[in-house]
């Protein structure tokens, strides 16, 4: 009987092996989401250490006005390019160019304001539909220094103590580490990691299936000497071997991008190791596991390869809602999502990398969360095949 089993899975994964579409979706989805996300966070990095590496160019007019403020500026490593007087065109010109990040004019009247000791104005422009914020924020916390310490100073020299203005001192003691901060981010886009275990078995399962009915080859397999349950069986080992091994080589190539990447240098980290990864790749054999039953016992059931295509095709993005929902919602982790397949395995891998002790349990709840719905499918499916009106539909 095993033996029946083993042919029936060789033959259906050959010639799913066959169609080079199904060969290429798998090679997508294996290599897309992880350098994907690998280039979205390297970006995030070139952009957060951009200040660091090169400086910032900041466009001064009339800084001669303020010289105590230009030397803070350097400080800051802020690069300031001495510029001739603009009208508001040729400022926009400038800042469309993006040689510099923003633009500070000091108006004619700053020096007669500021030995008045009257609100000094001082100008910024930028560009928001080309600034990200960092760098001009970096550019404003010098000015704001800078116009406290000259408040600090007047209180001075008025006899008073510029602590006298500030009658609460808040102090911030942040508990968070590296790896709990980053679990949130890193772990919601390993999550998405799971959906190509509902992606990669839906050509194999249709075409094993309405498409067999079609082509009028399902009925010389059920002339054959073996058990519908083997029938089923090898069918749908075929089509979860394809989501077995495209998440599992997806989650080893995201992993050895996470170690790479310099996560640190933006406040992250990806703690994750290699043992509690083949676990998790462990447990998500089950997920494949399910996508397949569930394919296979409905395919089965529709009339046509088309109908088939497009309810697998609806199906697909079910798992998708409950995990959209809790990182909408931004839930806490509790034992339920351990309940629930694919948001099991995003919480596992969330919760996991975070360095932390999380038992065995979660991985025992994930595990079962999908092997059981899929093996009850599969037994529902084996004995549905005994009714030739149900597999021929009739």
């Amino acid at each position: 009987m095993k033996s029946r089993l083993l042919v029936v899975y060789l033959k259906e994964l050959l010639e799913t092996l066959r169609d080079k579409r199904t060969l290429g979706l798998l090679a997508m989805f294996t290599l897309l989401y992880p350098i994907m996300y690998g280039f979205m966070l390297h970006q995030m990095i070139e952009k957060s250490t951009k200040s660091e590496r090169e400086g910032i160019e900041l466009a001064v007019i009339g800084g001669a006005r303020a010289p105590t403020l230009m030397s803070q500026l350097g400080q800051k490593n802020i690069t300031v390019q001495e510029t001739p007087p603009m009208d508001e065109e040729a400022i926009g010109e400038l800042l469309r160019s993006k040689k510099v990040v923003a633009v500070l004019r000091l108006p004619d009247d700053f020096a007669e304001q500021y030995y008045a000791m009257r609100p000094a104005r001082v100008e910024v422009w930028y560009d928001s539909a080309i600034d990200t914020g960092r760098q001009r924020r970096d550019v404003e916390d010098v000015l704001e220094a800078y116009g406290s310490n000259v408040a600090g100073a007047r209180l001075l020299a008025h006899g008073v103590s510029p602590a006298a203005v500030t009658p609460i001192q808040v102090q911030r003691y942040d508990t968070g580490t590296n790896a709990s901060r980053s679990a949130m981010l890193v772990g919601t886009l390993m999550g998405f990691l799971f959906f190509p275990a509902f992606m990669l078995p839906l050509s194999a399962s249709v075409d094993s299936t309405a498409g067999e009915r079609e082509r009028r080859s399902l009925e010389v397999l059920m002339a054959q000497p073996a058990h519908t349950w083997e029938l089923i069986g090898g069918k749908w080992l075929a089509a979860s071997t394809l989501g077995i091994v495209g998440v599992t080589l997806e989650l080893i190539l995201a992993h050895a991008v996470f170690k790479w990447l310099p996560l640190e240098e933006i406040g992250m980290t990806w703690s994750l190791g290699w043992p509690q990864l083949l676990l998790v790749c462990l447990v998500t054999v089950a997920l494949s596991l399910l996508a397949g039953a569930l394919y296979i016992a409905l395919a089965m059931n529709a009339k046509t390869f088309k109908e088939a295509q497009t309810i697998l095709s609806i199906v697909a993005f079910v798992p998708l809602i409950p995990m959209m929902v809790v990182s909408f919602m931004e839930l806490k982790t509790a034992d339920w999502m351990y309940l629930v397949p694919m948001l099991s395995n995003q919480t596992l891998i969330k919760e996991a990398s975070k360095a932390g002790d999380i038992g065995a349990l979660p991985y025992l709840l994930t595990f079962l969360c999908s092997a059981i719905p899929a093996l009850l499918i599969v037994a529902f499916a084996s004995w549905r095949m005994k009714s030739e009106r149900y597999v021929l539909a009739v």
